[in-house]
């Protein structure tokens, strides 16, 4: 009887809890779809993503398969002049390997494209997420800033509808850039602290994939700040297991 009412309380809480869980922002030690979460570099660089012309991708492999229906990432406005962002577009794209005249991997087709937009709640801004003395840079020009900013920000992107459906094992890329009305300062998608298989690669005024390093008095290999999270219904199907346990002890009584 004791076993049957602790589960009783167990699923009740998964009730209450597990809907919040799959709404909620996402934080160190939660659960990832990916080989790691790639978290922000507070040191590090922001690479600009204003319009299409400015979209950053970068690489990913899947630890489960099933929807990519969450997406967090982080940002920062260039000299701290926090705007407000109106619309996020992320675009999944497949692998293209090294080959000899291009020695580095890079998105290849379009699997998937989705547009947020601000005005709609289809986003959520964390603002300040944290601080600490960052560089800005557009390296289309090239145009690197460093110090510039301290202030940075986690956007989080849930419930996805029409998501694509990731494969375990597959290697992807995240593709993000923004947009908003008006005149504001550009803001960029963070460098994160981790790095993993091939540095991120930004798209030039040719609409050729780029890699993207820091500049000569920094150099080295730069990876974007972003973690792929678990569907809500992976969590409901906790909430069911939880349920299957509570009527498998009442069946034994």
């Amino acid at each position: 009887m004791r076993a049957y009412l602790l589960g009783v309380m167990v699923l009740g809480l998964a009730v209450i809890v597990l809907p919040q869980a799959a709404q909620a922002d996402w934080y160190v030690g939660e659960s990832h779809k990916m080989h790691y979460p790639q978290m922000p570099d507070p040191n590090g660089w922001d690479i600009e993503i204003l319009t299409s012309q400015h979209e950053v991708a970068d690489d990913w492999q899947c630890s489960g398969s099933g929807p990519v229906s969450d997406i967090h990432f982080w940002t920062s406005w260039a000299q701290d002049k926090v705007g407000k962002i109106d619309r996020v577009i992320a675009t999944i794209y497949g692998n293209i390997l090294p080959s000899g005249q291009q020695p580095f991997s890079r998105p290849g087709d379009e699997l998937w494209t989705g547009t947020f937009d601000g005005n709609l709640n289809q986003f959520k801004v964390i603002d300040p997420y944290g601080f600490g003395a960052q560089g800005f840079a557009d390296p289309q020009q090239p145009f690197w800033t460093w110090p510039d900013h301290e202030r940075y920000q986690q956007i989080n992107i849930e419930n996805i509808p029409n998501a694509f459906d990731q494969v375990k094992g597959e290697i992807y890329w995240l593709g993000l850039y923004v947009e908003w009305e008006g005149t504001q300062s550009p803001v960029g998608w963070k460098t994160s602290q981790d790095h993993f298989m091939d540095v991120a690669v930004y798209k030039n005024l040719a609409g050729a994939w780029v890699p993207l390093y820091a500049p000569a008095e920094m150099p080295k290999p730069l990876d974007m700040a972003f973690v792929i999270t678990p569907e809500p219904a992976t969590l409901a199907l906790l909430g069911l297991g939880v349920a299957g346990l509570v009527a498998r002890r009442r069946n034994k009584k």
